[in-house]
């Protein structure tokens, strides 16, 4: 019984595993969720010795079924996980003989735990990437139909946080569309570096054992077998792949929930919430606070945190296997479980905006943001360089600061006083909308533009 009870590698140690050790060294806290991917692994791996008459028949079909008793019993809540057999592939083996005795023994041929981790690892991965994936697709879908209702709500575009020049706030919703669609290509790139099998490189040497890994990578639904049994075992670049992939999307959300911040300010005051996305403070009852928004610029640290462990628990470790890579599973299954929240909870910020159409508008007219435009106008209808046009609108700009108006607000009068050849059209350019429109190059801000790339943007995420 003593026996039974020892780690399946200590057949070779006399003394009992330090119990500090045993708490540090177990993972099984941290990797029991992938206990799917494990007995998935595993029951095709079964499927693989029978099929090559390694093992016979009766055998596998054994431990096939023990395989799915003990899913169903982790399914319903009845699986105990001891710390003692330190991982989920060993918490899973010595369950299996419980259930079916000594034939669980065979279920290890041809198979390290070296292979057996990376493979569990790979599928959960995937998994993950088109959980992440389904919630972007969310994400954009919601900035679709916010900006379908706002192609003609004006607003200052920014540039040092100072109001540059006007845009519609349709088109800034659609920059984060491009960031996310750009997210979601990287993870999608990842599933295709991340397709190939794992399973059957063993401990780091291969196998003598005449295996199929061919039958098991297309079983498990890889595209191929790895090609290098010591690298598969000592590469964690698909853990890193998802971990970069997750901080540069953190980032993105980050930079949205700054700006939501800032414009929900009483300094800005360009959108509102609803009551339900806000919290208030426990001493000032006016208060009505952004707190989600603040989370998910907060959270992102935990994403960055993670790759950044990653890659220097990796960039000393000589080939091939090591302890130091238990340290992963941990890391990715924290950033996935960060950024799919982040993910969601600017899904809902996004849908409970409120712009303020009024106030964007006000706003876009202050900060002299048409003065490009009238450079421009210079140049199109006075045969100007750029330079020489840039120099007569800031002198425009600078009459204008100096009566204190806006520049939608001086006479035909006042700006020839910068330009004494000039057609009074050329009011028209201090016009926000006017200055919109005219934004007409492919990308711009018009809204011409706008609509033909919502309709090419709900085709692609129908």
């Amino acid at each position: 019984m003593k026996n039974k009870n020892k780690a399946v590698w200590g057949a070779r140690f006399t003394n009992p595993t330090s119990k500090i050790f045993e708490e540090i060294g177990a993972s099984i806290d941290i990797d029991k969720r992938l206990f799917e991917e494990d007995i998935l692994g595993s029951v095709v791996h079964a499927q693989m010795l029978i099929k090559q008459k390694i093992i016979n028949r009766q055998k596998g079909i054994k431990i096939i079924n023990g395989l799915k008793k003990i899913r169903n019993q982790i399914k319903k809540n009845k699986f105990t996980f001891n710390k003692k057999y330190e991982d989920i592939h060993l918490n899973i083996e010595k369950k299996l003989f419980s259930i079916i005795g000594e034939n669980a023994g065979y279920l290890h041929i041809a198979r390290s735990r070296n292979d057996q981790v990376i493979t569990d690892f790979k599928l959960w991965i995937k998994k993950s990437s088109k959980e992440i994936i389904k919630n972007l697709n969310n994400l954009v879908g919601s900035f679709l139909k916010k900006s379908e209702k706002n192609i003609q709500t004006i607003m200052p575009g920014f540039t040092h946080l100072k109001n540059a020049q006007p845009i519609s706030f349709s088109h800034y919703l659609l920059a984060y569309v491009e960031m996310f669609k750009r997210d979601k290509k990287r993870f999608l790139s990842n599933i295709d570096y991340i397709d190939e099998c794992p399973l059957g490189v063993g401990a780091l040497t291969g196998t003598s054992y005449k295996i199929d890994r061919n039958f098991t990578s297309k079983k498990l639904g890889f595209r191929k077998p790895t090609n290098n049994s010591i690298d598969t075992v000592s590469d964690r670049d698909f853990a890193l792949d998802f971990l970069s992939a997750a901080s540069i999307c953190a980032m993105h959300i980050s930079r949205l929930a700054e700006e939501l911040i800032i414009w929900n300010s009483n300094a800005f005051e360009l959108i509102k919430f609803d009551d339900k996305m806000l919290t208030g403070s426990s001493i000032m009852p006016q208060k009505k606070n952004l707190d989600p928004a603040e989370l998910i610029r907060g959270r992102t640290g935990k994403n960055f945190g993670s790759l950044q462990a990653m890659l220097t628990t990796m960039k000393g470790l000589p080939l091939s296997y090591y302890k130091d890579m238990q340290e992963d599973k941990a890391l990715v299954f924290n950033s996935y479980d960060t950024l799919l929240g982040s993910i969601i909870i600017a899904n809902e910020l996004i849908k409970t905006l409120k712009p303020n159409k009024q106030r964007m508008l006000s706003l876009s007219n202050e900060g002299y943001t048409t003065a490009t435009d009238f450079a421009d106008y210079l140049v199109q209808n006075n045969n100007l360089s750029f330079r020489e046009a840039y120099k007569i609108s800031a002198k425009l700009v600078n009459y204008a600061e100096k009566k204190k108006k806006k520049l939608d607000q001086l006479n035909f009068n006042e700006v020839k006083k910068v330009k004494k050849d000039i057609d009074k059209n050329v009011l028209k350019v201090f016009d926000v909308r006017n200055s919109v429109n005219l934004k007409s190059s492919y990308g711009g801000t018009s809204t011409k533009n706008i609509k033909k790339m919502i309709s090419k943007l709900k085709k692609e995420f129908k």
